[in-house]
């Protein structure tokens, strides 16, 4: 049996973190970065890989039309996605992020896609209460699905919650500053 791509720290920090950084690329190869809310689904698909939800959802956006979203224009040319996930703390040792790398694209509310599609919302309803009153079943999710894992730092949930004071928070103290 095929190793996991997320261990179980792993996944449960990729699972208790509330926002991430979404990079796409522009078709001039340039980086696009937004921030994003996401849900990691319970199960991976059917290769064994990670599945990540992120909502084109009704906060303000550069067009009424989720479609038209420049993230959602890049992963129809190109479905390269990355996903960071972070924990930033003035306690520089509690520092961690996760980097996920994979294919991203649009889930729509489509009689073929329904029922993931509504599996989606359920689970970004259940994180993000604000969703509650979003029109989330008319708009497209994306998709990621997650072929390759990197991280740094203590990602153990919680490692950050005992935070005592700063550790090294000016940088330059510790160089000799």
């Amino acid at each position: 049996m095929r190793e996991p791509i997320l261990t179980g720290t792993e996944h449960a920090f990729v699972a208790e973190t509330r926002r991430a950084v979404l990079a796409t690329l522009r078709p001039d190869g340039e980086p696009r970065l937004v921030p994003v809310c996401f849900v990691l689904a319970d199960e991976p698909d059917d290769m064994g890989r990670p599945i990540i939800y992120s909502p084109i959802d009704e906060k303000p956006k550069a067009s009424a039309d989720p479609r038209r979203l420049a993230r959602v224009q890049d992963l129809l040319v190109l479905p390269a996605v990355t996903l960071l996930i972070d924990r930033w703390s003035e306690q520089w040792s509690h520092l961690a992020w996760v980097r996920l790398t994979g294919r991203g694209v649009l889930l729509e509310p489509e009689p073929r896609e329904r029922a993931e599609h509504a599996a989606a919302i359920v689970a970004l309803r259940a994180k993000y209460p604000q969703y509650a009153g979003h029109d989330l079943e008319a708009r497209p999710i994306i998709r990621m699905s997650i072929d390759r894992v990197q991280r740094w730092g203590d990602v153990t949930p919680g490692a950050s919650d005992a935070a005592g004071p700063a550790e090294g928070a000016g940088g330059v103290e510790a160089a000799g500053g």
